[in-house]
């Protein structure tokens, strides 16, 4: 039997983030024209779960995946070290296009906003941020998704691609933990 004790609440269940991931590919696919190609980009680590719980929604094929790497957490912490390491091997798709940023969470906002900086630096035409979770108390810089999921309390959560210590990013809910259980 799984250990679960560890779980205070489940914030939000699987069947919650696959409806919201259906609806998700329909408003992006309306979005832009049948010509013209969308381009994910999926945030690794914790976005993973997120884009390929999304990726079969879409009913075009002009659909591009790519992936870039930020992080600024490090360790056994639930708190930001304030440095944002990108790493992104795939630039060519960027210039000159619209690309969709795929998140797992907006919490402070100062990933993103290095990910949108560095993406407009390197050439992209516009940028649009699609979140599974925006966490607005904690917004430290003024930044916004054009496309959220789930807004949440001020709780550190972890599953469904979010992590502690790189551990819990499979579960297939979003719960928040007690801490001292981790």
């Amino acid at each position: 039997m799984e250990n679960t004790d560890y779980i205070k609440e489940v914030l939000i269940t699987h069947e919650e983030i696959v409806s919201y991931c259906k609806r998700l590919a329909i408003e992006i696919e309306d979005t832009f024209s049948e010509e013209e190609e969308i381009i994910l980009l999926c945030v690794l680590k914790g976005s993973l779960p997120f884009t390929a719980e999304l990726l079969p929604n879409f009913k075009r094929p002009n659909v591009i995946c790519e992936f870039i790497r930020a992080s600024s957490y490090e360790g056994k912490t639930s708190e930001s070290k304030g440095v944002i390491d990108i790493s992104c091997n795939t630039l060519e798709i960027i210039e000159g296009k619209t690309i969709i940023i795929l998140e797992d969470i907006l919490d402070t906002g100062k990933t993103l906003e290095a990910i949108k900086g560095y993406l407009m630096a390197k050439g992209a035409k516009e940028v649009k941020v699609a979140t599974l979770l925006d966490k607005p108390e904690r917004r430290i810089v003024d930044i916004y998704a054009d496309y959220v999921g789930f807004t949440i309390p001020n709780h550190f959560v972890i599953g469904f691609g979010l992590d502690y210590d790189e551990k819990y990013r499979n579960l297939k809910d979003i719960v928040i933990p007690y801490p001292e259980k981790l």
